[in-house]
């Protein structure tokens, strides 16, 4: 019920000491939206709020269209505060009726977020001209209302730059491959073909993605030939996925390998398919935390 009688007081009235209402939105001036991540892993849109923080729009590589939005304070809430988001229309198209996008809870002392189908909601509004708006009370003093707004204003440019790079994201993700497993085919070095298209994906996302700081890859064998034989073996196939990867320009100090023959099964030896699954070489990819 509050939300409305702001919104009448916003557009008709003076609000009384009672029910101030501080309202942050760029001008037409200062409203500044920006691409500050445009590659295959991510792609973010970021946007100032003059005096409060900023916006930011993010999506990430994977099998799934994901759309983050974050409402980014510089003064985090100092108490869970529920939120409601709604598209204006900016002072300049008097007469265009508000809608609500949705409600949310603001966590203590974290930034807003905002639930995916919302986020693209934001979007779509903002490509209309129309100004997504957050209302809450403030943490400090319930008695005053705060309204945080995202200024459509320069907003075009930017936005068709963004989704050029929402339809080049990788249809993976860090996750999907920082632990991969290679196998072989019997009797040599050649991986099965299955296996050709993982070790091309992990590749690719390494070129892209720069705080993967370390490539571990360790290789096994079967228990077919002689011991020795068998740790040269798996040595050799560790060597040659590392090989891949510097070719594709991968530094050398960020791989180590490690062969261990016929150590460490995760199958028998007594059938063609459970040998196969112990020929095998483990990729793992690791990021700082």
């Amino acid at each position: 019920m509050w939300l409305r009688g702001l919104l009448a007081c916003v557009v008709c009235l003076p609000l009384t000491a009672q029910a101030e209402l501080r309202h942050y939105v760029a001008s037409l001036e200062q409203s500044n939206w920006r691409i500050s991540d445009n590659t295959p892993i991510i792609c973010r849109l970021e946007h100032e709020i003059p005096s409060y923080g900023k916006a930011v729009f993010t999506s990430r590589a994977g099998k799934d269209h994901d759309l983050n939005f974050t409402l980014d304070m510089w003064v985090k809430p100092d108490a869970v505060t529920d939120a409601k988001l709604m598209s204006l229309a900016p002072a300049w198209r008097p007469g265009v009726v508000s809608k609500k996008i949705t409600e949310l809870t603001y966590q203590k002392y974290f930034s807003g977020e905002v639930p995916k189908n919302a986020a693209w909601s934001m979007l779509a509004e903002l490509e209309q001209g129309m100004q997504p708006t957050f209302y809450y009370a403030d943490w400090y003093n319930e008695a005053n209302k705060i309204a945080v707004g995202l200024s459509a204003a320069n907003f075009g440019r930017q936005y068709r730059q963004f989704r050029a790079c929402l339809s080049n994201l990788l249809p993976y993700s860090f996750e999907d491959i920082s632990f991969t497993v290679l196998t072989y085919e019997f009797g040599g070095s050649e991986l099965t073909r299955y296996s050709k298209a993982q070790i091309a994906k992990v590749q690719e996302y390494l070129s892209y993605d720069p705080n993967v700081e370390l490539v571990l890859i360790d290789a096994y064998t079967d228990s077919y030939g002689g011991r020795s034989v068998n740790k040269k073996v798996s040595e050799q196939r560790a060597k040659s996925v590392k090989d891949f990867f510097l070719a594709a320009g991968i530094p050398d100090e960020r791989i180590h390998t490690q062969g261990h023959g016929e150590r460490r099964h995760v199958a028998s030896n007594d059938t063609i398919d459970e040998r196969s699954r112990n020929r095998r070489v483990v990729i793992r990819l690791s990021k700082p935390l």
